[in-house]
C-alpha cells in the first residue's frame, strides 16, 4: 500500500496524488555468482518459527561486511541524490543473499542512505524507514523524516532503503505497458474480459523477463535484508518507521527477529490476516465515505469546478463520467500527450485522489474530475500537469518498474484465487452496494496467473510493544486494519486521529497531537499508558 509525502508519488495505498514524482535512478539487474538449486532449507523454516540463530547459518559474511559509504548523487539529473547530499547523507550498497535458503549462492544488493546522528552524545541508534507500496523507493526519505522528528531526529542515524528490486536496488522491470495493475473491472463483462487479458499479460511479462528472481521478491526476504542491514551497521537492535505496506513489513520483521528491534512505529497499519494482492477488498465503505466528503467539498466550489451544487450532484457527475467512458473511451490531454481513458481507468483516478483530505489534494482531484467531465461531454479536455503525470504513469510503460515490483511482492507473498470467475462473482456482488469502488477493489490481479509463493505469509505469533498510528477515515489501509493489528498485539498502543480521511499521518498531516505522541515514544522508548486519541 502506499504512502505519499508532499511532492512525491507513492503507490497502492495513497498512490500518485501529485504531478511530481521522485524518480528512482536504478542500476540494472545485476546478480552475482551462479544460480544453484533452490531448496527449502533451515533458513526459511527456522525464522518462520522464530529460531533466529538457526536461520542465520552462513550469513556471517553478510553481517560483517564493510559498507563503502559514498556520495548519494548518481548523475547530473539525480534530484534525490542531491537532496540527500545537501542534507549530509551518505549512501552504500548492502550485499544480501538472493535466496536466504542458499546464502552461498547468488547475491543482490540493497541500496541504503544514512543521515547520521548529529547529537552523538545522546545517540539512540539507527531508525530504518519504509514508505510502503510495495514498490516504493525510500532511499531519499531521511531528510524529511528528520524534520518530522524535530529534536529527537538528531539523536538517530536515519536510514533510507530501497527494498530489494526497487529503485536503486537492482530495479525489477517486467516491461509492462502500464505502471499499475490497479484498475476497475468496468461496467460490462466485456470490459472485465479485457482486464483478464491485461492482468495475464502483466504476469506473463514478469515470468518471461525475470523468472529467476521472482520467487525471492518477497516481504519476508526484505525483512531478512533489514536484519543484514542492522548487523552491517553494527547495531544490536534497530528502530523502524513504516507507512502503509511498510507496516506489514515492520510486522514481519518483529515476528521474524524478536529481540532485534527497539522502537517501532507503524502508520496506517495492515491487518496481517488480510494482507495480499486483494488487500483493497473490504474497504469500499471507507473509500466511498472519503469520496463523498470530497464531493461535498467540490459542491461548495461549483463556481470553480462546475461538477454540481450539492454532494449528490457531484457524485452523479462522477457516475456519468464512468458511464460515458464505458460507451467510448474519453479523450484527455493535448498533443503530444493524449490519453484514452475508459471505465476501468476512471475509477482509478478517483481512488488515487481520495488519500488526503487537505484542501490542496481535494482541489487537485476536483481539477482532474473537471477535465474528465469535459471529455465525457465531448468537449476539448486539456489536462492539468497533475492529471498528465498520473495518466502517463498509469497508462504508459514509464511506471513499469513500480507496478512490476509491487505485483512481484504481493504475488510472492500470498497466493491469490486462480479462477477468473471468482473475481467476477466478487465484482458483481460488490457492485450492488458499492458500484464505483467495488469493481476496482475486487478486480482480477496478476497474481491469479503467478507461480505459487514458496513461503507462507507472516502471521502474528508473539506480542510486540510497538506504536500504531491511524486515522479513522484512512481510505487506503482502513482504520479497522490498525485496530485488528492492535488487538493481535496486546502490548502495542494505538494512536488514533479522529475525523481525518488521511493515509499516512505522522510527519505529513501536520497534526501536532499525533506528531508529539510519536516523537515522545521515539525519544524515550516508553509507550503511552493508554491508547491516545487525537482530533483533526
Amino acid at each position: 500500500m502506499t504512502f505519499i509525502r508532499h511532492g512525491e508519488k507513492r503507490s497502492f495505498c495513497g498512490m500518485y496524488r501529485t504531478a511530481r514524482r521522485t524518480t528512482a535512478l536504478a542500476t540494472g539487474l545485476i546478480l552475482t555468482a551462479s544460480l544453484t538449486t533452490v531448496s527449502a532449507t533451515a533458513a526459511t523454516s527456522a525464522d518462520r518459527t522464530g529460531d533466529v540463530a538457526a536461520s542465520e547459518v552462513g550469513l556471517d559474511r553478510f553481517h560483517h561486511q564493510h559498507l563503502d559509504w559514498r556520495s548519494c548523487v548518481l548523475g547530473p539529473d539525480d534530484a534525490v541524490g542531491r537532496n540527500l547530499e545537501q542534507a549530509g547523507a551518505r549512501c552504500a550498497n548492502v550485499t544480501v543473499p538472493l535466496d536466504y535458503g542458499n546464502p552461498r549462492g547468488r547475491t543482490t544488493t540493497v541500496a541504503i542512505s544514512r543521515l547520521a546522528a548529529t547529537d552523538t552524545r545522546r545517540r539512540l541508534g539507527a531508525l530504518l524507514l519504509n514508505y510502503g507500496g510495495p514498490g516504493n523507493d525510500t532511499i531519499g526519505a531521511p531528510p524529511d523524516t528528520r524534520t518530522a522528528m524535530k529534536d529527537v531526529g538528531a539523536r538517530y542515524d536515519i536510514i533510507g532503503m530501497d527494498p530489494r528490486f526497487v529503485g536503486r536496488s537492482n530495479q525489477l522491470d517486467c516491461g509492462w505497458p502500464v505502471g499499475t495493475n490497479i484498475f476497475a473491472a468496468g461496467l460490462t463483462r466485456a470490459a472485465f474480459d479485457r482486464q483478464i487479458a491485461l492482468q495475464k499479460d502483466l504476469a506473463d511479462r514478469c515470468r518471461a523477463t525475470n523468472a529467476s528472481v521472482l520467487p525471492y521478491v518477497t516481504t519476508r526476504n526484505t525483512a531478512r535484508d533489514m536484519d543484514v542491514i542492522r548487523a552491517a551497521l553494527g547495531e544490536r537492535k534497530i528502530s523502524y518507521l513504516g507507512y502503509s505496506y511498510g507496516t506489514y513489513l515492520g510486522t514481519a520483521y518483529t515476528q521474524m527477529f524478536p529481540g532485534r528491534y527497539d522502537r517501532v512505529v507503524l502508520d496506517g497499519a495492515l491487518d496481517p490476516n488480510n494482507y495480499g494482492s486483494r488487500t483493497l477488498r473490504g474497504g469500499e465503505a471507507e473509500y466511498e465515505h472519503a469520496f463523498g466528503d470530497w464531493a461535498a467539498w467540490a459542491a461548495s466550489r461549483n463556481d470553480v469546478y462546475g461538477l454540481g451544487r450539492t454532494r449528490d450532484e457531484v457524485l452523479a457527475t462522477a457516475d456519468r463520467i464512468v458511464a460515458a467512458s464505458a460507451r467510448s473511451p474519453l479523450t484527455v490531454g493535448t498533443a503530444p500527450e493524449v490519453f484514452r481513458v475508459d471505465d476501468t481507468q476512471v475509477p482509478f483516478v478517483y481512488f488515487i485522489g481520495i488519500a488526503d483530505d487537505s484542501d490542496a489534494a481535494r482541489a487537485a482531484l476536483a481539477e482532474q474530475v473537471s477535465v474528465l467531465n469535459k471529455a465525457a461531454r465531448g468537449l476539448p479536455a486539456p489536462a492539468s500537469p497533475g492529471l498528465v503525470g498520473l495518466l502517463r504513469f498509469a497508462l504508459t510503460g514509464g511506471g513499469s518498474p513500480h507496478g512490476s515490483a509491487q505485483s512481484a511482492v504481493f504475488c510472492g507473498d500470498v497466493a491469490a484465487p486462480r479462477n477468473p470467475e471468482v473475481y467476477w462473482l466478487d465484482v458483481q456482488r460488490s457492485r450492488a452496494a458499492h458500484p464505483l469502488f467495488g469493481p476496482l477493489s475486487n478486480n482480477i490481479v496478476p497474481c491469479a496467473f503467478w507461480d505459487r509463493p514458496r513461503e507462507q505469509p507472516t502471521r502474528v505469533q508473539r506480542d510486540s510493544a510497538i506504536m500504531i498510528v491511524a486515522a479513522t477515515g484512512d481510505p487506503r489501509t482502513v482504520y479497522k486494519g490498525s485496530v485488528a493489528l492492535h488487538n493481535q498485539l496486546p502490548g502495542s498502543r494505538l494512536v488514533t486521529l479522529q475525523g481525518a480521511n488521511q493515509h499516512g499521518v505522522f510527519g505529513s498531516y501536520g497534526n501536532a497531537c499525533v506528531d508529539n505522541q510519536v516523537n515522545a515514544y521515539l525519544a524515550t522508548g516508553t509507550l503511552p499508558a493508554t491508547d491516545p486519541t487525537c482530533v483533526k
